[in-house]
């Protein structure tokens, strides 16, 4: 069964990417949507969030949504904003974050693949974000949203992606929010061929980013089944090594009834706890930072209560187990409204900020999970907690599209 292949892309035409390329749909809110999208008419958001064309009352999920977002591809298409590359193809695509880097590839990948577990998952979806996708899918036949893939690490693999990208890059271009995408177009057939042939034999990808966008991808292609290309999703290939996950800590907004002294004392039966001077970003699996009342204290998992299966070792898991539910009282952080959680990327000070204003009670900071642990979760066929991972960088919408001919 072949892993991935190469298709005819759907991108912005030369000189036109920077009016193109815009953040991920499910990144933004509407308002936020708009207003990035402001004064911008070929903006990818109004592909992928067309509700910011529409009376701010209409309902995202409306039919009217997914037919203005056909409408908007069909402008784009007739000024020739985006044009389609006359032949299948590859496209390596680089992402670039401050001094971080990594190179993958944008490939068709096998629904095939995905529905016999080759293209493995780690979390649980949600039948209303599955049929938002599939809705999306089915508006425009066409899959503009990719989904985010890791493959492990092979220096082969490696250094072939990186020798692509020796040339002058097709698309080069700094988003606003400071990250840079950099495509290369790959057209030789025997530069193709090799690719396939190295993905073609790996074991098994990833799912990092994309569970809905995938299950939507297998549900459009079973309803297509005579479209040999609905057999196919979009994807953004990377080496595991050069992803990066970033910390996804916690936030709960009281203390379940406890005094705040009641509340240490029980912390410290599980955990060993140390006053720290200055905010505590943890530096290994089993250390946590905790936040309250204007003071940082580190906790400290002792090795011989972390369990040895991929989800009970999680740092999140940990956390959960050892003190959310018991403590706490929160036995279902997916639904309970008490917790929230805070991406890596808005820093420590965003936790002391929600505590110190009396919006939350105690606030808990994360060591990151591991890709290796991502794997063996989903290589057991397990399901990772809620809010495990924050990949940074995030891949751009706009960049190609796969069209279902």
């Amino acid at each position: 069964m072949p892993l991935i292949r190469p298709f005819a892309g759907l991108r912005p035409v030369a000189g036109r990417a920077d009016d193109v390329v815009a953040p991920p749909y499910d990144v933004l809110s509407t308002a936020e949507a708009r207003l990035r999208a402001a004064g911008r008419p070929w903006s990818f958001l109004h592909i992928s969030k067309p509700e910011i064309d529409l009376p701010e009352e209409t309902d995202p999920h409306a039919p009217e949504v997914y037919e203005r977002a056909a409408s908007n591809l069909q402008a784009m298409l007739q000024q020739q904003i985006l044009v389609r590359d006359s032949e299948p193809c590859y496209y390596v695509y680089r992402l670039q974050m401050g001094e971080h880097r990594q190179t993958g590839l944008v490939a068709a990948a096998s629904v095939a693949a995905y529905n016999s577990n080759r293209i493995r998952k780690h979390e649980f979806t949600r039948p209303d974000k599955e049929d938002d996708r599939v809705r999306q899918i089915e508006a425009l036949n066409a899959q503009t949203g990719p989904v985010l893939l890791a493959y492990e690490s092979r220096d082969d693999v490696d250094f072939l992606l990186e020798g692509i990208t020796i040339a002058v890059p097709d698309i080069d271009l700094q988003a606003d929010d400071g990250i840079g995408h950099m495509l290369w177009v790959v057209r030789d057939p025997a530069v193709i061929e090799q690719i396939s042939r190295s993905f073609d034999v790996m074991k098994a990808l990833y799912i990092a980013d994309g569970h809905h966008r995938s299950a939507a991808a297998s549900r459009v292609a079973a309803s297509r089944a005579d479209k040999e290309s609905a057999g196919w999703f979009l994807t953004v290939i990377f080496p595991h090594r050069q992803m990066q996950i970033l910390d996804y800590n916690r936030v709960v907004r009281d203390l379940g009834g406890l005094s705040a002294e009641s509340f240490l004392a029980q912390v410290a039966a599980r955990f060993r706890v140390t006053p720290a001077a200055v905010a505590v970003h943890p530096q290994g699996p089993g250390h946590f930072g905790m936040y309250m009342a204007g003071q940082w204290y580190q906790l400290v998992m002792s090795a011989e209560k972390v369990p040895s299966d991929p989800v009970g070792r999680l740092d999140v898991s940990l956390l959960a187990d050892q003190l959310l539910a018991p403590v706490l009282g929160i036995d279902d952080p997916r639904r309970d409204t008490r917790i929230d959680f805070v991406g890596g990327i808005r820093g420590l000070s965003e936790l002391e900020k929600r505590v110190d204003s009396g919006e939350m009670a105690v606030a808990f900071s994360m060591y990151a999970t591991r890709m290796e642990d991502l794997m063996a979760v989903a290589d057991a066929g397990e399901v990772m907690p809620p809010k495990s991972t924050w990949f940074e960088p995030k891949l751009a919408d706009g960049l190609v599209s796969l069209v279902l001919d």
